[in-house]
């Protein structure tokens, strides 16, 4: 039987607790307490042990799973300069304000090896110097990777941020695709919205650009950015393309939806435990996992969530669960190190991210929750 890391894991602690269960006795030592306060003590360090390996395992497995080498370096204030104050990523904020870090009852089978991304928001840089006359325009160039497919775009929306009218006007939001100087045609214009704003009020601005951002894809030579605009009446430009200070946040962006695979619901079931509890066998434990702890600020939201671990005795007698298991076992007693303790259902969590890039990633981690724990 092949036993899986977190099997051979908890087979690892329960050897050190009987080395110091052995070395106790072999130096004669009186007993302190009740022999179920010592047992009770050892289970505690067993536990904790665990809890520490599972924490370790859980940063190992969020940089693998993101397909990140090292976490990311971003301070916490460079992401208050780089964090949007926009509509989109402030209801995403507004979501785990509602949810908390609460563990849902029914949760979802998803690919266990890597994230599901969902929805992209991507900051505007300068564009190519071949796009610009004496430096300008400034903005905007969006890039993308290979991961990004035609076929699993679902919305694509600009985001533009007005300054302040000093009169209620009428302003005209002109977005142009930017091309090379050489090619003589340097804007194509591609959308154009009209908007009546009130006297000093400023204000977010969504534009569909799904259409352009497709032509993108699938031709990437043709992606030099695009210059945005927005004249009032009296042709001063009110779109924020480069910021001043005070507009921290404020940068156009793009955000995008990206489709999932399907999914398959199951509802969760399980011993639950607390740090508490007498019992003995195999059971689900509560743990919260703190980023801030880990001094990764580059995670915007959760913040925290509960994580949980297994932990407990698999005994024959308790696999009246697992039939052929148990009857491997009595029949090959010497080939197997026996049923272990282990998550037997994960689900995932919803992360809100920077990515090495300094792109806002809003996606699914798989298998970074259990749900379920039993003797496997």
């Amino acid at each position: 039987m092949q036993l899986s890391p977190s099997m051979l894991h908890f087979s690892l602690m329960i050897s050190l607790s009987l080395v110091v269960l052995s070395g106790q006795e072999t130096h004669q030592q009186p007993p302190v307490g009740s022999p179920e306060d010592t047992e009770q003590c050892v289970t505690c360090d067993v536990r904790q042990h665990i809890k520490t390996m599972r924490l370790n395992a859980i940063k190992s497995q969020i940089l693998s799973k993101l397909r990140m080498k090292e976490a990311p370096n971003i301070s916490r204030d460079t992401v208050k300069q780089l964090l949007p104050k926009a509509p989109p990523l402030q209801q995403l904020l507004d979501q785990y304000d509602v949810l908390g870090d609460d563990n849902r009852d029914v949760v979802t089978e998803e690919d266990d090896e890597h994230a599901i991304t969902e929805t992209i928001m991507m900051m505007a840089t300068e564009p190519a110097s071949v796009v610009q006359v004496n430096g300008e325009p400034k903005c905007c160039h969006f890039s993308f990777t290979q991961k990004f497919q035609v076929s699993r775009l679902v919305r694509a929306q600009l985001w533009v941020h007005l300054r302040p009218a000093t009169e209620a006007t009428t302003v005209f939001l002109q977005i142009s695709r930017l091309m090379p100087v050489t090619d003589g045609n340097r804007h194509i214009r591609i959308r154009s919205l009209k908007l009546d704003v009130k006297a000093g009020v400023s204000s977010w601005q969504s534009i569909d650009v799904k259409q352009v951002l497709s032509v993108w894809l699938r031709q990437p030579e043709t992606n030099w950015g695009i210059e945005i605009n927005a004249f009032d009446s009296r042709g001063k430009d009110l779109a924020v393309t480069s910021t001043q200070p005070g507009e921290e946040g404020l940068q156009p962006f793009m955000e995008v939806k990206i489709s999932e695979g399907p999914r398959r619901v199951r509802r969760d079931l399980g011993l639950d435990c607390d740090e508490n509890s007498p019992e003995s066998r195999c059971c689900r434990y509560p743990l919260t996992v703190d980023f801030e702890d880990f001094g990764w600020d580059w995670i915007i939201a959760p913040k925290r969530y509960k994580a949980n671990y297994c932990s407990g005795e698999c005994e024959y007698m308790h696999l009246q669960k697992y039939p052929h298991t148990h009857l491997v076992n009595k029949a090959n007693p010497r080939g197997t190190a026996g049923p272990c303790c282990t998550p037997t259902k994960m689900s995932p969590i919803n992360m809100l991210y920077f990515n090495q890039e300094q792109q806002i990633i809003y996606g699914k981690i798989p298998s970074m929750v259990v749900d379920r724990c039993g003797c496997l």
